[in-house]
């Protein structure tokens, strides 16, 4: 049986030195045909397979020929083999139109990847993204519940039926608790995001959301609430308002009064705000202790916090002979975070005496000065603002700032050609504390 390399999604692009594939000569090029005679469609399936200790693993060569291999291994214990395209299957796309939708805020010619909207339970397991649930079939939820994919995360946003179908824009959308209480029952795991929008689901709704959320607690482990976003690409999309640092501080103190009532019912604060809140209303945000693990430290929750820790306590390990170094650099990082770097900067320079840094804050013009993140930063708005400022030898950028897998910015530019435009070294710092100082200070 002969398979078309060029159409087959399982194909395998690594095998990892000393594993149980390099061992049986399982090699970069064949194909994974079946698991125990079960055809392999995507990548959770093909883990769920696996995790047997006796499996039975059919192989088509690079010469067409095919193999079973026998195999008896720990339970759990990987292949050690990673594929071209990393879910062995085309991602799930989305067909809600969210009123609240980054995708349909964005301008023509950005990297064609930040358009395709995906809704993919798998990709919530392996990656993190949240889905909405709107865009499975019975069978999608049927698998879910099959191959224990969990934690997944979902975008909530409101639990009110009504509510979410005018804000998802779906008529699915109101069965959301209906097939919560489904995974919860099954023992799924679930982490929920509600993007908060003043005027749609903030206060009374927030509120009945969360309660809703917290009586699925422990398979609901959590709620993330982040601020809408909006650009200056919004012609002909619903009219949202974004948050102030009244209507901040107000959503603040709401969340803090639940935080206190599910520490006691809950053992647990259940509900946190991102970073940006705390920016807008000018509070003070969370201790490190009050973040619990920084579960959903990937939505902004408790990022300053985590980092400006990790900082502290690093920079106090540190005697060594980098404390003689002599450089001037330079930090270029967004509004929101701006504050936050200015403090960063001055606590690295209090301890590496010969060390400058300039921090500078980037407007984002491209997106408007709504967005203030630097995770949202273009390469275009570094350029014109950075091109005549004193940047010393090396800039220091958030890594957030491009592609996941490759160095490239929103706008297509890569970092290649940012050092050209502003011809410096430019260096992505990883958002860890250690990773910055170690960056800044080598």
């Amino acid at each position: 049986m002969e398979v078309n390399v060029k159409n087959i999604n399982n194909l395998i692009s690594k095998v990892y030195k000393d594993s149980i594939a390099d061992e049986i000569g399982i090699e970069v090029g064949d194909i994974l045909l079946s698991i125990n005679g079960e055809r392999v469609e995507d990548i959770i399936q093909y883990k769920f397979l696996i995790s047997d200790e006796y499996i039975e693993l059919e192989i088509q060569k690079q010469n067409g020929r095919v193999y079973l291999y026998e195999i008896e291994k720990d339970y759990d214990e990987e292949l050690g083999i990673e594929f071209t395209n990393p879910i062995i299957d085309k991602a799930k796309s989305c067909r809600n139109k969210c009123v609240f939708c980054f995708i349909d805020q964005l301008p023509k010619g950005m990297r064609e990847t930040l358009y395709f909207k995906d809704d993919d339970s798998r990709l919530s397991f392996l990656q993190g993204n949240f889905v909405t649930l709107t865009n499975m079939s019975e069978d999608d939820i049927n698998n879910i519940i099959r191959y224990r994919i969990s934690p997944i995360n979902i975008s909530v946003h409101t639990t009110n039926p009504e509510l979410r179908r005018k804000m998802i824009n779906n008529k699915f959308a109101g069965k959301l608790m209906d097939t919560m209480r489904r995974l919860a029952d099954a023992g799924i795991e679930m982490n929920a995001q509600i993007v908060l929008c003043p005027g749609y689901n903030d206060k009374e709704e927030l509120e009945r959301t969360l309660e809703d959320l917290a009586s699925l607690h422990p398979y609901v482990h959590s709620a993330a609430i982040v601020p809408v976003g909006i650009t200056r690409y919004r012609d002909n999309l619903a009219k949202l308002e974004i948050f102030d640092e009244k209507s901040a501080g107000e959503t603040i103190d709401q969340v803090h009064k639940l935080q206190e009532k599910y520490l006691k019912e809950l053992n647990t604060r259940f509900a946190f705000l991102s970073d940006e809140f705390y920016i807008i209303a000018k509070r003070p945000l969370l201790k490190y202790d009050e973040y619990e693990g920084f579960i959903q430290f990937e939505d902004g929750v408790g990022m300053i916090t985590k980092m400006g820790t990790e900082i502290i306590n690093y920079l106090d390990s540190i005697n060594d002979e980098r404390l003689n170094k002599s450089k001037k650099v330079s930090i270029a990082t967004g509004k929101s975070a701006y504050e936050f770097m200015c403090n960063v900067a001055e606590k690295i320079m209090d301890k590496f005496k010969n060390i400058e840094i300039n921090v500078y804050r980037i407007k984002n013009n491209f997106f408007g000065e709504t967005i203030t993140v630097s995770g949202l930063l273009t390469a275009t708005d570094l350029i014109d603002q950075l091109k005549d400022k004193d940047l010393g030898e090396t800039l220091y950028i958030t890594r957030s700032m491009m592609k996941a897998d490759e160095e490239i910015f929103l706008d297509n530019i890569t970092l290649k050609e940012l050092e050209e435009k502003l011809n410096i070294e430019v260096v992505p710092c990883q958002n860890e504390g250690i990773d910055v100082v170690d960056k800044v200070t080598k």
